[in-house]
């Protein structure tokens, strides 16, 4: 039976460091209060007229061939996740294949907010299982400065930009690559968290800008409570199908929203910690793009055979849980 397995992992961060002593001199807040309340100490920020999340994306895919030595022309597909596209049109796929000098695949996007690397990993293991295509890019590039409002207190600690990009291929080797995955959707967390203005139901005008409707808005309390039930609920779930408990997990991967909700769900199912890997404090928010940057970042402590669970929660609301085994 043919699996999907990821042969290769590759990151990026920009270079700017966004320090929470920075951010006390923008907006009423301070080291103490950002680190209590959600962990994070400091954000890269990607700084230049002109770039957006596709730059990033693009350095990491690179970064990826150079490391599993596979050539642009033998690339099938590039899936991208993003919720912060360059452009509302074309794809930021379709600009970072470019960009890559790849000509052979197809590329598309995929918006499933913070749940993204994982759904579109999952549309990969599909590709590959059905041998429609036999090398597909998953990337997650996510430029988050470009919607959080540097006024609002509540949301400008959160989040940072990124790029992450995994090499998923076949394989019938027994007992590694991706194993299964659990998805939900709930349309009723839309109020919750959500950029107002922008899309068609509210498109940009004078006054949607004036209102600030154009950057991240979120119901702290609300997001956090579904966040912790239901990265915790699909987390026991895939772990319960494939009959694993807490001493069969190697690692346990959430997605990095806030060092709170990771303590709360790796406590809650029992995962010490450990094996809860985490990068948050260095890294903040970067949505689609932490669970992949958080493994490449910890690609030295993996090893074939190990047994991951990954984990993510989106607005949407989307969440939901893989497991998979090491490849390599």
């Amino acid at each position: 039976m043919l699996r999907a397995n990821i042969t290769g992992i590759a990151s990026y961060v920009p270079d700017y460091v966004l320090t929470n002593d920075e951010l006390s001199q923008m907006v009423d807040t301070n080291d103490e209060w950002i680190t209590t309340r959600v962990g994070i100490k400091e954000r890269r920020i990607l700084k230049g007229e002109g770039l957006g999340s596709s730059h990033m994306g693009a350095i990491a895919v690179n970064r990826l061939l150079e490391k599993t030595g596979i050539g642009k022309d033998e690339v099938d597909l590039v899936i991208c996740a993003t919720s912060n596209p360059d452009y509302r049109f074309p794809s930021t796929a379709s600009i970072i294949t470019h960009k890559c000098g790849m000509s052979n695949c197809y590329a598309y996007d995929i918006q499933a907010a913070c749940a993204g690397f994982i759904v579109a990993l999952q549309a990969a293991t599909a590709y590959i299982r059905g041998g429609m295509y036999k090398k597909v890019i998953v990337v997650a590039a996510e430029m988050m400065s470009s919607m959080t409002n540097y006024e609002d207190r509540t949301t400008c600690p959160l989040f940072g930009d990124a790029a992450a990009a995994v090499m998923v291929e076949p394989t019938e080797e027994e007992g590694i690559g991706v194993m299964d995955g659990v998805f939900h959707v709930d349309g009723e967390g839309l109020p919750h968290l959500v950029m107002k203005a922008g899309g068609s139901a509210y498109p940009a005008s004078h006054e949607t800008v004036d209102a600030h409707q154009h950057f991240v808005y979120q119901e702290g309390r609300a997001v956090y409570k579904h966040a912790v039930t239901d990265m915790l609920t699909s987390s026991l779930d895939v772990m319960k199908r494939n009959h694993l408990d807490v001493n069969d997990v190697d690692w346990f991967v959430p997605h990095q929203a806030n060092l709170r909700i990771i303590e709360a769900v790796g406590g809650r199912i029992g995962i010490p910690e450990e094996k809860v890997l985490v990068n948050i404090q260095y890294r903040g928010n970067t949505s689609a793009a932490s669970i992949p940057l958080c493994l490449s970042e910890n690609e030295g402590k993996l090893k074939k055979g190990d047994r991951i669970v990954l984990t993510a929660f989106g607005a949407g609301f989307t969440w939901g849980a893989m497991y998979l085994v090491w490849g390599y």
